[in-house]
């Protein structure tokens, strides 16, 4: 038969502590060795850094100076170079995205983009196209106009390239995008 666990006693310390198992007892050992251990390392943590700082100050009354920053002088920027970088960060901030989506939405599959030109400072864009009718390039920039990118869209020129036997029509747009 095997032996019952029947324990009548009342609950209370007397109890807890007789009935804790030895693996808790080794925990709790554990953990306070460690805490005892992390106070110790602190402790010489603590003395090691009031003696550095104690040879610091010496070393500082020594050379007779407190804290000297010296500060490297930045040199001037000349005008020059300054709009160089800011043309350059014109140019990187560029909504590109937009730009290329609006553009992808408009252009039919009988239009070929040749070229595009933005220009940062102005907020336009210059779209250099080939299409083999003139209705065609007319669509191209209705279909452009009715982009919420862009503000403004007017056909700059068009010529018709002889050399090509095909004789497509090459056409230049000019569009103004507006603030994203």
């Amino acid at each position: 038969m095997k032996p019952l666990d029947v324990d009548f006693a009342a609950p209370g310390l007397a109890r807890s502590l007789y009935r804790t198992r030895p693996v808790a007892w080794a925990l709790l050992a554990a953990g306070a060795l460690l805490c005892a251990a992390a106070g110790v390392l602190g402790w010489r943590l603590i003395a090691q850094q009031r003696a550095h700082q104690g040879e610091l100050a010496l070393l500082q009354q020594r050379m007779g100076t407190r804290h000297v920053v010296r500060v490297a002088p930045q040199p001037a920027v000349s005008q020059q170079q300054a709009g160089v970088v800011n043309g350059a960060v014109m140019r990187l901030n560029l909504p590109w995205r937009a730009l290329h989506d609006a553009i992808g939405a408009a252009t039919p599959s009988l239009v070929a983009l040749l070229a595009l030109e933005p220009d940062a400072r102005k907020r336009t864009i210059q779209i250099t196209a080939e299409a083999r009718f003139s209705d065609d390039m007319i669509g191209y920039v209705e279909k452009l106009k009715q982009q919420e990118m862009f503000a403004e869209v007017t056909l700059v020129r068009h010529e018709i390239n002889e050399q090509d036997p095909n004789r497509p029509i090459r056409f230049q747009i000019a569009a103004r995008w507006s603030a994203p």
